[in-house]
């Protein structure tokens, strides 16, 4: 039986959304722990860890993310791990943005200037003091940009969790739009739905800018 696409329909996509930003927030949160440690490697005054971290980002920037999906996936299920959609979904996200996070950052601290460094290090302060003390305050104001725009993007790639069989937001409309036989008002409601939840991330961004003193 066709359904008519009405107000219960549109609550399910609602519904749907929560995993949508569920999803986005943990892969931001470990995605973030692992960038700022990819960052690190990058700055540090040894070449072997900026080859390893400049590696490790070329090989997940330069792959796609669908692909990274699969690996996680049926990659970790052939090691004989059982692997359900949702954590193969946040492994991969959280790696995917993890380099994106640490190129970003790494830029950011790069860009605050080298007398700031140079200073430090002239009063006594260690490689992680000057770090703490000194350019990683700077550096946030930096990436803020950046990184929102990043995460904009990020709340839009996990639609492609769905090919592995996680129901997200994307899923659940093809769900509904199966259901109902309306794409086209199935998929404007779920794009007004991803609208508003990166429109938020925008105007949150802002405001912490101008909270922040960033500098356009």
């Amino acid at each position: 039986m066709i359904r008519e696409f009405g107000v219960d329909e549109a609550f399910y996509l609602l519904l749907a959304a929560r995993w949508t930003i569920g999803l986005a927030l943990a892969a931001t949160l470990a995605g973030a722990i692992l960038g700022l440690f990819v960052a690190i490697l990058r700055t540090v005054p040894l070449r072997p860890l900026n080859w390893i971290a400049g590696l490790y980002i070329g090989v997940i920037q330069g792959t796609p993310l669908i692909g990274q999906l699969f690996v996680a996936f049926f990659g970790l299920s052939a090691l004989g791990l059982e692997v359900n959609p949702w954590i193969a979904a946040v492994v991969a996200l959280s790696v995917y943005a993890s380099a994106f996070f640490g190129e970003i950052w790494r830029g950011s601290l790069q860009s605050v200037p080298r007398e700031q460094w140079e200073a430090s290090a002239g009063v006594g302060m260690t490689y992680l003091q000057r770090l703490r003390h000194v350019i990683v305050p700077q550096a946030v104001r930096i990436s803020i940009p950046p990184t929102v725009g990043f995460l904009v993007q990020l709340v839009k790639n996990t639609s492609l969790a769905s090919v592995i069989g996680f129901v997200e937001l994307t899923r659940a409309g093809q769900i509904m739009s199966n259901a109902t036989f309306e794409p086209l008002l199935t998929y404007l409601v779920v794009a007004a739905i991803y609208f508003v939840i990166c429109f938020s991330l925008s105007i949150a961004s802002r405001r912490l800018e101008r909270s922040m003193h960033v500098t356009r």
